[in-house]
């Protein structure tokens, strides 16, 4: 049988780059919307509302005729492990991260994933990364560096919320990597709408002597329907494109959109909240494009 044709962007690239579109935004729509929505209770509440859509989408997409696999305490065993790490965790220094330090450092940060995420794949042994791909790696960060670096300022002033998004880094990588086994035996739905559910339930619960005494009517109208809009794309929809690729690309090279965070975060904040594009990011954005395509397709 002939092989198929090769299609240079597919369906799932087309969802991996609405994907970094909604990520890259998301900096600016968090960062805007905690001007006077306190932290805690803002991501309590797009936890809260990221889990309803999950479990409501796995109540209506059931089948009866055919009923998924039944989970296994060993499957709840690695859900739990990836709610707390992937979502508890991740939400917690991501959001705390974005009030305490810039777009530009943020959204850097945030593009080192691919890398650690290739890192550990190779060291658990879910991938072997080919020095090609590695070279597209490379070419991406140099790329990374010429768009956000050169007006990066690691000052004491944003120091604790450059730690908090590095240990997000973490977070999310060790999430990307250590739920590959369980996609296999599970859809991306369930496990992603199940692990977010546990991790937001948690975030909650520990939360909940803060979360009582917020003026909640202090908060305007505009930020609760920034909170939602940051729910529903960033939490909900991203989240499970996210999945979707890992189970079906492998963690580095679904990771490698991820270096088109900071070009979208930078043209969004530019627009929106004024900071100034160089020609130093044009060219980095250049870079970046080149990496990607060379990881992606290699």
């Amino acid at each position: 049988m002939a092989a198929p044709p090769f299609s240079f962007v597919t369906g799932l690239d087309a969802l991996l780059l609405l994907m970094i579109l909604i990520w890259g935004s998301n900096f600016s729509i968090v960062k805007v919307a905690l001007r006077d929505f306190p932290e805690i209770p803002f991501n309590a509440m797009r936890m809260l509302v990221g889990t309803t859509v999950f479990l409501s989408a796995i109540w209506l997409t059931r089948d009866r005729a055919n009923p998924r696999p039944p989970l296994t305490r060993r499957d709840w065993t690695e859900l739990f492990f990836l709610g707390l790490v992937g979502t508890f965790l991740y939400q917690l220094c991501f959001v705390a991260a974005v009030r305490r330090t810039s777009v530009g450092n943020g959204s850097l940060i945030i593009a080192l994933s691919p890398i650690v995420i290739s890192l550990m794949s190779a060291v658990v042994g879910h991938e072997r990364i080919r020095p090609l791909r590695w070279l597209g790696v490379v070419l991406a960060l140099f790329g990374v560096y010429f768009v956000v670096g050169h007006g990066v300022d690691f000052s004491g002033q944003t120091l604790r919320g450059d730690l908090l998004m590095l240990g997000g880094v973490l977070c999310w990588a060790t999430y990307s990597v250590a739920s590959q086994p369980i996609l296999k035996r599970h859809s991306p739905l369930v496990v992603i709408a199940l692990t977010f559910s546990v991790g937001a339930m948690s975030y909650v619960l520990v939360m909940t002597p803060i979360l009582t005494t917020v003026a909640w009517g202090s908060v305007s109208a505009f930020s609760w329907f920034l909170m939602f809009t940051s729910a529903f794309l960033a939490l909900n929809v991203s989240y499970w494109i996210w999945y979707t690729g890992l189970q079906k690309l492998g963690g580095s090279r679904t990771s490698v959109y991820s270096y088109l965070t900071p070009i979208v975060a930078m043209v969004v904040a530019a627009i929106w909240i004024g900071e100034p594009i160089s020609s130093n990011q044009v060219a980095g954005a250049t870079a970046i494009f080149a990496g990607l395509l060379i990881t992606r397709f290699s």
